[in-house]
């Protein structure tokens, strides 16, 4: 008969409170209050720095079982050493909270997404390794949602994220790993969420007849110093208030406002490549293109409108794609794909190497230019491996005719790095912010860019 070890005894529990009030008494980790302060500070200095952050949301399995057949000490015992599994997994400074009775938040600065699901992994078999309680040797398992900062996060959305990624781990059968961004909206958050979807919707409305929207332009910076294009963000601000892309765009998705977005967004970018060029500069205008949109029949005559009205040649204007929409294969889609390049618009593959990146399907891709998602940037130059594959995809796409852009380019150390890699040319903050046409315009004549 193997011994359970002894639960923490009232004593141990008086101890740590007094100690700590903001540490939970069986565990050690920060409690939920004080878990959600630090959640709110990482998340602030994460966005004053533009750094990275991730969020592990790990929830133990069937945890319910344990405590019905052990009784709630057995279950406290059970949870001091899932603790201490996850505390000795992260070998990384970080915050380790418990936010309910079976449910811990690790929160990790610095960690990209590759390091995150590597550490997620880790943890999970580290928590499935074997217990004793009683005389059984019980084998626990657990879902991990794993969700990074994003630009302008705020705490309460990112703790949200890495809950319903935890939650669709667990409806997938547990002991899994999910990213967010791969479930669907949770029900026990669908309330909240359709509430906030329907307050973002009513801000579009009001941009959209106050002028709210705006450009704002990110230069691509070629090797040599000159301006290869500038990419094309679409800002919305309603009273005051600024709402992040990732917020609105989905909603605009949703509605069906997408397409009143998109025809502004077109009709201004080609605008701006038309003052570029009065100017004397033949940088092209790079305008993000969602799938919704391209779902419209429509699409091609919203294009040719855009470039009559700027009075704009069509090859100051490139249209950013993620590789999903050149691998549909839906007729509409396909049309509007072949109708733009035979109008003599550019076409790039945004944030390639991180979705589908089917080899076999590049070479048929109507594409003039790559973009490698910063995913692969921002472990340069340390880690060899991505050097290596940033070297390769450079190299394959070079051959088939492509211009290759590194994205997320923030230090000179990842600029030389894209530079030995072969990379055409970069885009990050280490170049430029992304700026107003009002700056953007000065910006270029200026040739501060070189």
């Amino acid at each position: 008969m193997v011994e359970r070890p002894a639960p923490p005894n009232r004593e141990f529990y008086e101890s740590m409170s007094a100690a700590n009030s903001a540490v939970d008494p069986i565990t050690g980790f920060l409690n939920r209050n004080a878990g959600l302060q630090a959640v709110a500070r990482a998340v602030t200095e994460a966005n004053s720095k533009r750094s990275l952050l991730a969020v592990l949301w790990v929830d133990m399995d069937r945890f319910r079982q344990v405590n019905d057949s052990f009784g709630h000490a057995g279950g406290d015992s059970v949870i001091v050493r899932i603790a201490e599994r996850i505390r000795s997994g992260v070998s990384m400074p970080g915050e380790f909270v418990r936010m309910g009775s079976d449910e811990f938040v690790v929160l990790i600065p610095g960690l990209d997404r590759i390091g995150a699901e590597r550490l997620a992994g880790k943890l999970l078999a580290e928590i499935e390794m074997p217990m004793p309680i009683d005389d059984i040797l019980i084998r626990p398992s657990a879902s991990i949602g794993i969700a990074l900062g994003q630009v302008d996060d705020y705490p309460l959305g990112l703790l949200e994220r890495a809950d319903r990624a935890m939650i669709e781990a667990k409806r997938q059968g547990g002991n899994r790993i999910v990213m967010s961004g791969n479930e669907p909206v949770a029900g026990r958050l669908g309330i909240q969420l359709a509430r906030e979807e329907l307050a973002i919707e009513s801000a579009l409305h009001a941009a959209l007849e106050s002028g709210g929207l705006q450009l704002e332009y990110q230069p691509i910076i070629r090797q040599d110093g000159s301006v290869e294009a500038v990419e094309a963000l679409m800002r919305c601000s309603v009273h005051g208030l600024m709402i992040p892309p990732r917020k609105f765009i989905p909603v605009a998705e949703k509605t069906g406002l997408i397409f009143r977005l998109g025809e502004w967004s077109l009709l201004q970018g080609a605008r701006c490549a038309a003052l570029l060029r009065e100017q004397g500069s033949a940088a092209k205008v790079a305008i993000n293109v969602s799938r919704v949109q391209l779902t419209s029949t429509s699409f091609i005559q919203a294009l040719h409108g855009a470039l009559i009205c700027a009075n704009v040649a069509p090859e100051l204007i490139e249209l950013e794609l993620t590789e999903s929409l050149f691998m549909d294969l839906s007729a509409t889609v396909q049309a509007n794909v072949r109708g733009a390049r035979a109008a003599g618009v550019g076409l790039a593959i945004d944030d390639f190497g991180t979705g589908y990146s089917c080899l076999s399907s590049l070479k048929d891709l109507p594409a003039t230019k790559l973009k490698l998602d910063r995913a692969f940037i921002g472990v340069l130059p340390r880690d060899r491996r991505a050097f290596a594959i940033v070297r390769a995809m450079t190299q394959l796409a070079r051959d088939l005719g492509m211009i290759v852009v590194a994205e997320g380019v923030e230090t000179r150390e990842q600029l030389d790095a894209c530079a030995a890699a072969g990379v055409d040319a970069t885009q990050g903050f280490f170049n430029a912010c992304p700026m107003s046409e009002e700056t953007l315009l000065p910006w270029m004549k200026s040739g501060k860019q070189k």
